[in-house]
């Protein structure tokens, strides 16, 4: 006899994965419009030295967003902005119109308990990782820029975003 029980969702954890190569290139190009003397195009995003572009990778598509893992060494705070960027080696630009809203704010005050979890905006981080997941439907892969800022760097936080998969 076999089982009517619907399938339980396998859950599908993805970690944020810093792009070393694409934040380099991105930090040169700065540079190299300061050593020009020369303006940024019209719209176009620089990064700015507290900001780095990370990366998930979707090896599937069917994606319903569960919740955020953040977690801060210290007190800080990580704001996640998503591109719809689809980089290749020749097109490094980043456009301001190609930054998605909302964004995924994260934080650890100083006055916060020790072990107390990270705050965020709730509204806006279950936006935010409805709407990563409506991208994975028809992206492999997806790029952030991740501002650092009041004490956060790259060393202090780890982060990933949990998906339930349609089986």
């Amino acid at each position: 006899k076999q089982s009517t029980a619907p399938q339980k969702p396998q859950s599908h954890f993805l970690p944020f994965r810093p792009d070393n190569q694409l934040t380099e290139v991105m930090r040169l190009r700065v540079q190299s419009l300061q050593q020009r003397g020369q303006k940024r195009q019209d719209g176009e995003r620089l990064l700015r030295p507290n900001e780095a572009v990370y990366r998930l990778d979707f090896s599937k598509q069917s994606l319903h967003f569960s919740h955020w893992t953040v977690q801060l060494a210290q007190v800080g705070r990580l704001t996640i902005t998503a591109t719809s960027q689809l980089w290749t080696p020749d097109l490094t630009n980043l456009m301001t119109r190609q930054l998605l809203e909302p964004v995924g704010t994260f934080w650890k005050a100083p006055n916060d308990a020790r072990d107390a979890p990270v705050q965020c905006f709730e509204a806006d981080a279950h936006e935010f990782g409805e709407r990563i997941a409506e991208l994975a439907k028809v992206r492999k892969v997806m790029y952030f820029l991740f501002a650092f800022a009041e004490g956060c760097s790259p060393e202090t936080i780890d982060c990933s975003i949990t998906f339930s998969v349609d089986s």
